[in-house]
C-alpha cells in the first residue's frame, strides 16, 4: 500500500464500495463470510461483511439488511451498478467461513460458517456473479483487504500469515 492509497473499512454486518486507488478491508471474519464483489477494468469494488445466512430467520423489525447473505449481496451489487459497474463484468472473491468453535452437536444449525459459504455461494449464483477465487473453512480468523486496482485479495490468517487471491 502507498501512501497516497485510502483505506476503506467495513464493519461486522456492513458493507461499502471503493475506488482504486483506494482499497477496501474488514477484519474479523471468523464464521462470517467476507464477499468481494468488483469489475476490475472500471477498478470498482465492493465488500460484504455477510454475519448469518437467511434474513428470513430475522426476528428484529428493521433488520440490518447488512447482515445477511441473501440481502447484503444483491444491495451491494446494485451499489456497485449504481456507481459505474458493469453487472455483466461483475467478479467474486470469497474469504472466512470459518467453524471457530466445536459443538458435541454435528447440528447444522450450529454450523453457521458452513452455512454462510453455501448462502453466499447460492446467493451469487442466483445473480450470475463468477466467484473467481476464494479462501472458504477451517478453523481460524481472517482479516481481508481488497485492492481494486490489481484484483488482489489480500488474506491474513490468524497462525498462517499472509497470501493473495
Amino acid at each position: 500500500m502507498n501512501e497516497t492509497q485510502t483505506v476503506v473499512g467495513v464493519g461486522i454486518a456492513d458493507l461499502n464500495i471503493v475506488q482504486a486507488p483506494g482499497i477496501i478491508r474488514t477484519s474479523g471474519l471468523g464464521s462470517c463470510v467476507g464477499v468481494v464483489i468488483y469489475d476490475l477494468s472500471n477498478k470498482l469494488a465492493g465488500l460484504a461483511h455477510v454475519m448469518l445466512p437467511d434474513s428470513g430467520l430475522a426476528k428484529e423489525i428493521n433488520r440490518n439488511e447488512y447482515k445477511y447473505a441473501d440481502t447484503a449481496l444483491t444491495l451491494l451489487a446494485e451499489r456497485l451498478c449504481a456507481n459505474g459497474a458493469r453487472k455483466y463484468a461483475l467478479q467474486a472473491k470469497l474469504a472466512g467461513g470459518a467453524q471457530m468453535f466445536q459443538f458435541s452437536s454435528s447440528s447444522d444449525f450450529m454450523r453457521i460458517g458452513l452455512r454462510n459459504i453455501e448462502a453466499v455461494q447460492a446467493k451469487l449464483a442466483e445473480l450470475r456473479i463468477p466467484v473467481i477465487a476464494k479462501d472458504l473453512g477451517g478453523n481460524c480468523g481472517r482479516t481481508i483487504e481488497f485492492d481494486p486496482q490489481t484484483g488482489k485479495l489480500k488474506i491474513r490468517t490468524v497462525y498462517k500469515g499472509e497470501k493473495y487471491i
